[in-house]
């Protein structure tokens, strides 16, 4: 008896330790609390049900929103480690204070995209530094600066298909993406995993591309570029991004199938290279090196498939505000500062290797260097005008 009695005391614990589920539950465990004492089975009314049904109905909410919390902080997590996986690279030069809060005001003006900024303070700032954790939404603003001030020119317009419908078609290009998402970047973690999440949104980014201009299409060099991008926002400021370089600042025309465009481009090199660095460009010449050999993926990569990934974020930096010109810029500076060494080479073979091994490598130094000699404004540097003369004689 008394064994009996311990035993039915025990259950009568355990029911009042659980978290009752529903007012039903609850009222057997109460009941049978009762009995257990007075030998009767307590009634209740209407009201203590209603009141039981939503005590239950309380306690059932409280743990959603608590789970959904906990599925928001875990997101949240996951969107942090991604951030700080995307971001890490060294940068060419820390950006200062002063300079951080006059992004920080520039960045939460209301309405920013609609008000015009003064484009010589904007250039100075971008001169100085950007900062790495804010560096995609200072892209976005000079995009839409350049937008507010200029029209695309007739041959540059394009269809305003959103991004999300173009996920939803197929792409002829699909094959060539997928073969490319493994060499894009293949060291950096936020590309290295096999399908995973940077590799994913690459494909996505290029596949959109691809069915926005068809003919374009795909080429091999647009992935780093779009992988840039894809380091510093989300899929469809990325998206909003490339079309801006393709179209706005006209790249698209050296991805076209024919590479005339690219050929061009090599050729303007050369004939820089002969009437500002005419030592280097006749050593070159002495042994067969063309620009097509080494500038090529500079060009079609903006530079971004063999150096720093710091220094080609600051080149896109400065790329934004200056157009295509940069490029030749900085393939000059690049050959510039690296002359003395190259006309020591006396082989094919070395300087070719030289030219596509050493000078990728830069030091901290000559990056630094090499960005400061390309933000001359473009009058100083004397480039300007015989650029476009080059691209207008052809």
């Amino acid at each position: 008896m008394n064994k009996a009695s311990s035993m039915q005391h025990t259950d009568h614990c355990d029911g009042r330790e659980l978290l009752p589920l529903s007012p039903r539950s609850f009222d057997r465990s109460l009941c049978s609390l009762g009995s257990h004492f007075t030998g009767e089975r307590p009634k209740r009314t209407a009201e203590d049900y209603r009141a039981l049904w939503k005590m239950a109905i309380h306690q059932q909410i409280l743990l959603l929103r608590m789970e959904k919390e906990n599925l928001r902080l875990e997101a949240s997590r996951d969107e942090l480690h991604i951030r700080k996986m995307k971001l890490d690279y060294q940068e060419v030069r820390t950006c200062p204070q002063d300079l951080l809060a006059y992004w920080d005001r520039k960045l939460t003006i209301s309405g920013r995209a609609k008000v015009p900024l003064d484009k010589e303070e904007v250039y100075n700032a971008v001169s100085q530094g950007v900062p790495k954790a804010r560096r995609g939404e200072v892209w976005l603003l000079i995009a839409q600066q350049h937008r507010l001030k200029h029209c695309r020119p007739p041959g540059r317009q394009v269809a305003d298909t959103p991004y999300q419908d173009l996920l939803k078609q197929l792409t002829a290009q699909q094959h060539s993406i997928l073969v490319d998402l493994g060499r894009t970047f293949p060291t950096h973690q936020y590309f290295s995993a096999q399908l995973g999440a940077g590799q994913l949104s690459l494909y996505n980014l290029l596949k959109a591309y691809s069915l926005l201009d068809m003919e374009v299409g795909y080429c091999q060099g647009i992935s780093f570029v779009a992988g840039i991008l894809l380091l510093h926002m989300s899929e469809d400021q990325a998206f909003d991004m490339l079309k801006f370089l393709m179209y706005d600042l006209g790249f698209r025309r050296q991805y076209r199938p024919d590479m005339t465009s690219l050929q061009i481009q090599m050729y303007q090199l050369s004939r820089l290279l002969h009437d500002y660095h005419r030592e280097l460009y006749n050593h070159l010449e002495e042994h067969e090196i063309c620009p097509s050999l080494y500038a090529a993926p500079w060009f079609l990569t903006l530079f971004s498939s063999q150096f720093p990934l710091g220094f080609v974020a600051r080149i896109f930096d400065i790329l934004f505000v200056q157009g295509k010109e940069l490029i030749f810029k900085v393939a000059l500076c690049l050959l510039s500062s690296h002359k003395g060494e190259i006309v020591e080479c006396d082989t094919f073979e070395t300087i070719v290797d030289y030219l596509k091994t050493t000078i990728p490598n830069l030091t901290c130094s000559q990056m630094e260097e090499t960005i400061s000699k390309v933000q001359i404004s473009c009058g100083d540097f004397k480039l300007s005008i015989y650029f476009h003369y080059l691209g207008n004689s052809i």
